[in-house]
């Protein structure tokens, strides 16, 4: 009976030294199961959060390009002299004269519209006379108010224009309005879901909502074309209500706002279907922690390896779409200062990198006379260019509309080696430039101006090193262009003169 009894006492142990083993491997599974759980949570939350932001400056890129191209487009009617000197109020206007102008300007004008899905392209005059294309629709709701409503809309005194839509609350149509003379404006308009090519968000965040509104919080756009002209919702609005550039996210929204002139871009997306795929991971890290305290703590932390893993796939994806730009493939700007001025910040001071700003001369020409389809082509291939021009280990990016940036990264001896590099790839780039496809098929000039500053001798971080940089980028501006200047000190007072 007592072996008996010490046998049954002895399992007893066992048992208990399983469980307490078992309970206390699963509480340590679970402690770091959280921590890890709490520390990616919050690594994921700001890479999407960074990511929406960047998504939402670059739809706000998309919409300044489209309505400058529509202005563009709009002002092309100014072509013709008689658009701008004939005046239909005109009392002595002789009427054969005057019928034969408005046909003529009228011809001129539908020739114009065809470029474009426009609703209505033409000219109306201080007693509502009309040329052009004007729709039954515009003409039923302005009424003989035409001239005096659309006067209302010039919101810029300075280039006697602007944009306008939700009058009488009809949002479905946008309009541009620029002054032609004191007695006449030239107007187009065209849907709002025109947008649509405007804001196309990418797969990764298939389901962000992305509306532009007014200053009322009036939808002008949404895909959803039965929110058009409807108040933003009030779980959006209140997150970004009085900002003007913010991001914010909550256990409810991930809500970012950026303003474009009068207007507004909203990109905003439910928390929980960003986290979606993280809580699925949660819920199978937790079955397969309790798991692990049958086998061994080491089988708990490969499973938390294993919880990390497709996380860190994820962000790195995301990343990765909201640090390239869309048009190049480089770096866009919030990456490359990111990227550069870490890499800058690491650098001890007895290493040697540089910052080269590159601007492409008069690319303003490219796109007046071959169009902004052509001028995209240019900034692609000066992208390739320029991947093919620098070392892998350099970083490049594009700053602005036709503004690249190189930070050389590659591992140089000495300032006088550094000079050298850049230099050389300065001289190649413009090389590559003159003898470029673009250059080829128009038979046109590119060339480029460009600025350079040294680490650490002209600025011992990212900024220091940009405003030296663009100062050596003016100088070589200043001198004519189509050449490359490394900073002076000298230059401070030249830039101030």
């Amino acid at each position: 009976m007592n072996q008996k009894k010490s046998i049954k006492n002895i399992r007893i142990i066992q048992i208990s030294m399983i469980v307490g083993y078992a309970v206390i491997v699963i509480a340590t599974a679970l402690i770091i199961t959280a921590l890890a759980l709490k520390k990616t949570d919050s690594v994921m939350k700001n890479k999407v959060t960074s990511l929406t932001s960047s998504l939402n400056v670059q739809m706000k890129l998309n919409l300044e390009s489209y309505m400058s191209r529509m202005e563009t487009i709009a002002t092309l009617a100014f072509g013709d002299e008689l658009s701008y000197k004939y005046d239909a109020t005109d009392p002595n206007n002789d009427e054969y004269e005057s019928i034969n102008i408005e046909k003529s300007l009228t011809d001129k004008l539908f020739s114009l519209c065809i470029m474009e899905n426009f609703v209505d392209y033409g000219i109306v005059y201080r007693n509502n006379r009309t040329v052009g294309k004007i729709s039954n629709a515009t003409s039923s709701l302005f009424g003989d108010k035409l001239f005096t409503e659309l006067s209302k809309m010039i919101s810029n005194s300075h280039s006697h224009d602007g944009w306008f839509t939700g009058y009488n609350n009809n949002y479905k149509r946008i309009y541009y309005v620029k002054s032609v003379h004191d007695n006449a404006l030239l107007f187009i308009s065209f849907y709002s879901d025109e947008l649509n090519e405007v804001f196309d968000n990418p797969e990764t965040l298939s389901d962000m909502e992305i509306r532009l509104i007014d200053e009322n919080y009036n939808t002008i756009y949404s895909k959803n074309n039965a929110e058009t002209g409807s108040p933003l919702p009030e779980e959006i609005r209140s997150r970004i209500e009085g900002h003007n550039s913010a991001s914010v996210i909550d256990n409810d929204y991930l809500v970012s706002v950026n303003k474009c002139g009068n207007w507004y871009v909203v990109c905003s997306i439910p928390t929980q279907i960003i986290l979606n795929e993280k809580s699925e991971i949660n819920s199978y890290l937790y079955l397969t922690g309790a798991i692990a305290a049958l086998v061994a703590v080491l089988v708990g932390s490969y499973l938390s390896y294993l919880l990390i893993k497709p996380v860190k796939i994820l962000v790195n994806d995301l990343e990765n779409k909201a640090s390239t730009d869309r048009l190049t493939g480089i770096n866009n700007k919030l990456a490359f200062e990111e990227l550069s001025g870490s890499c800058i910040d690491n650098t001890p001071k007895r290493e040697h990198k540089a910052l080269i700003i590159i601007d492409i001369d008069d690319f303003k020409s490219v796109n007046d006379n071959f169009g902004h389809a052509e001028g995209d082509e240019l900034l692609k291939e000066i992208g390739e260019i320029l991947k093919t021009v620098f070392s892998k280990d350099d970083y490049i990016g594009r700053i602005g509309g036709d503004e690249f940036c190189v930070l050389v990264n590659t591992k140089l001896s000495s300032t006088d080696e550094l000079r050298e590099y850049a230099a050389d790839k300065c001289v190649e780039l413009e090389v590559r430039l003159r003898s470029c496809k673009f250059t080829a098929e128009h038979d046109a000039s590119i060339s480029s101006s460009i600025g350079i500053a040294l680490f650490p001798e002209d600025g011992t971080n990212f900024s220091e090193l940009y405003k030296a940089c663009d100062k050596a980028l003016y100088f070589s501006k200043s001198k004519g262009k189509n050449r490359y200047s490394f900073y002076m000190p000298e230059m401070e007072s030249e830039g101030d003169k």
